[in-house]
């Protein structure tokens, strides 16, 4: 299934923000990256306005509340990308924002993979690959035990999917016919190790997730106007009876010219020169 549904005119002005703050999140990645000296660019660049759509269009939060009950659940499996969700999570109030411009130094809480037990707003201490899809089912199964409403979110990364525990969570989940579960693969077709189908083939990806039971969904990651009424509907749908996953098809190194076409950004660091430019671009001024 593809995302088609159209964008009601009230939500234009939505879309532009959510556009807007997925900028924001790469240019608080270049800021933060370069107090660190090295990071992920790349990876984060990808899925940025996935993660703007989840929240600020999607999930159900509270401004300043990272620990309410019945907030939506987010996972980060690509853990690595998560100087991209630092400043989001700050734009919700969940802690000072100050506290990112010592990123990485000795002491500070924010380093290059998120730890929930220091960072508010962080649901699961992510970045060894392949565990998230099954805390995810966790959750979604202790929401449920508990009468809650949440819808718990999980992005992954497609290299995460040569992890064999991923397709036994994904067994699980569809086992337990978890429906307040949504899976987001981060199709940009590139590893650490190299192209994802040149180490392991992953493909038929979407034939895959159905032969395990999954609803399954394919769409533009990099569309706002097409990511949002499809991640709205899965949100919004309580009667589904199965667990759902949308493959997202990314650009890795997405708004940085030379990182969409040389590999070698998956982890690395801009020279001043460098990140002037990166900025510039991104800014739209170069």
């Amino acid at each position: 299934m593809t995302a088609q549904t159209p964008v009601a005119p009230a939500d234009r002005e939505l879309i532009e923000h959510i556009e807007e703050r997925a900028q924001f999140a790469r240019l608080e990645t270049v800021r933060l990256i370069s107090i660190a000296k090295t990071g992920h660019y790349a990876s984060g660049f990808s899925c940025a306005e996935i993660l703007a759509t989840l929240y600020y269009g999607v999930m159900r939060l509270r401004r300043g509340e990272p620990d309410w009950p019945d907030r939506d659940r987010f996972l980060f499996g690509k853990g690595h990308a998560a100087a991209t969700l630092y400043p989001l999570l700050a734009d919700w109030d969940f802690f000072d924002a100050a506290e990112l411009d010592e990123y990485t130094r000795l002491g500070n809480a924010f380093g290059d993979h998120p730890d929930m037990t220091r960072i508010p707003g962080i649901d699961f201490s992510s970045g060894s690959l392949g565990h998230a899809l099954s805390a995810g089912t966790g959750m979604a199964m202790g929401g449920r035990l508990q009468g809650r409403s949440y819808t718990t979110f999980v992005l992954l990364g497609d290299g995460e999917l040569h992890e064999g525990q991923v397709w036994e969570a994904a067994l699980g989940a569809a086992h337990h016919r978890l429906g307040r579960l949504v899976a987001i693969v981060d199709r940009n077709d590139h590893s650490l190790d190299g192209r994802i189908d040149g180490v392991t083939g992953i493909e038929p990806l979407l034939e895959k997730w159905r032969a395990f039971g999954w609803q399954t969904h394919e769409v533009d990651g990099h569309d706002v106007s097409a990511l949002l009424p499809l991640l709205r509907s899965l949100a919004q749908d309580t009667g589904r009876d199965r667990p759902a996953v949308v493959v997202a098809n990314t650009v890795k190194g997405k708004g940085i010219s030379y990182m969409e076409s040389e590999f070698g950004w998956h982890l690395g660091w801009l020279a001043e020169r460098d990140e002037a430019n990166a900025l510039a671009e991104l800014r739209g001024t170069r």
